[in-house]
Order: C-alpha cells, then sequence, then structure tokens
C-alpha cells in the first residue's frame, strides 16, 4: 500500500470510528430511554448490539493504528468532524425508538458499504474488518425492523426523510395492527 493510500483509509477509517461510537452510544441512550410495552424486549435486545459495536471501534481504531494513524477517540472530535446530527428521540415508546434506529443503521451501513468499496484495491485487510462489522450491522437492523414491518414486507419506515419522520411513522403503523 503507498502511503498517500494508506493516508487515505486513515481518514476513511476516522470517519468509521466516530460513526460507530456515535452508534454505540445512541445504542445505549435508546436502552436508558425505552418506555411502553415492549420496553423489556428492545431493552434486552440493545445491550448485545452495544457491545458488538464498541467491540467494532476497538478493531476499527487498532486498524488505524496498524496503518500509522492515531485514532480520536474523544466526544470532541467525533463531534467536530462527524457529518449527521445527533440522535433526535428522548425519552419514548419502543416502536418511535426503533423507527428512528433503522435510520440511524441505515445510514452506518450505507457508510461502510462505501467504504468497503473505497477500500477494494488498496487495502483488502480493510475491506475484510469492514465486510465482518457490515454482518452484525446488517443482522442488527433486521433485529429491528422485525419490529417495523407488516406481515406482508412492508416496511413502515420505508419512506421517512427524519429519524422524528420514522419514529412516527412507525407509531402510526403499529396502531393500525391489531
Amino acid at each position: 500500500m503507498t502511503q498517500r493510500d494508506g493516508g487515505d483509509v486513515i481518514r476513511l477509517l476516522t470517519m468509521r470510528l466516530h460513526a460507530l461510537n456515535d452508534l454505540a452510544l445512541t445504542l445505549k441512550h435508546i436502552h436508558w430511554n425505552v418506555v411502553g410495552p415492549h420496553f423489556i424486549a428492545v431493552h434486552e435486545m440493545l445491550d448485545p448490539q452495544v457491545d458488538s459495536v464498541r467491540d467494532m471501534t476497538d478493531t476499527t481504531a487498532e486498524r488505524i493504528s496498524t496503518l500509522g494513524g492515531s485514532p480520536p477517540g474523544t466526544p470532541g472530535e467525533l463531534v467536530a468532524q462527524r457529518t449527521w446530527e445527533d440522535y433526535a428521540i428522548g425519552r419514548a415508546e419502543s416502536i418511535e425508538h426503533l423507527g428512528a434506529l433503522d435510520l440511524v443503521y441505515t445510514g452506518v451501513i450505507e457508510d461502510h458499504r462505501e467504504a468497503v468499496r473505497a477500500t477494494d484495491v488498496s487495502d483488502p485487510v480493510t475491506q475484510d474488518m469492514l465486510l465482518e462489522q457490515l454482518r452484525s450491522l446488517e443482522l442488527f437492523q433486521w433485529f429491528v425492523r422485525a419490529h417495523l414491518e407488516s406481515a406482508g414486507g412492508a416496511l413502515s419506515t420505508a419512506s421517512a426523510s427524519s429519524e422524528r419522520d420514522a419514529a412516527h411513522k412507525a407509531t402510526e403503523q403499529a396502531r393500525k395492527q391489531p
């Protein structure tokens, strides 16, 4: 790998590290702020996801170090460099959080897929790490979406444009179901 390619991969992984750290914090935020009749199911579903995402952050940071970079691990760096807003939902019903979380997962997964494409030639080791992370991220999104889909496969958040919109659409679909 050239020095330039290494620098590009470090910059790409730094943004993945920020996204994963943010996701871990968001999952824990939801874990603490979920209420309603499905509280315990969602509350307990999220802790293994948090643990897995935290492992992903460690692996990503170690890959940055392996490539000669310095992984930024402070909240200030995350906030200064991220390209997304804070999670928009506070204390809310399970279905609202799951609707919003679906959009969070979509964003993280889409950006991870871009990173996989960007490392196809320059760094197959990093690409392999990202692919392994995608396997888990997509599985976790499937767990979330199982609460948001109708028996016919219609996803309540399919046309949502924001976390609040996704939370609202998920709630509306849930109200229509028996």
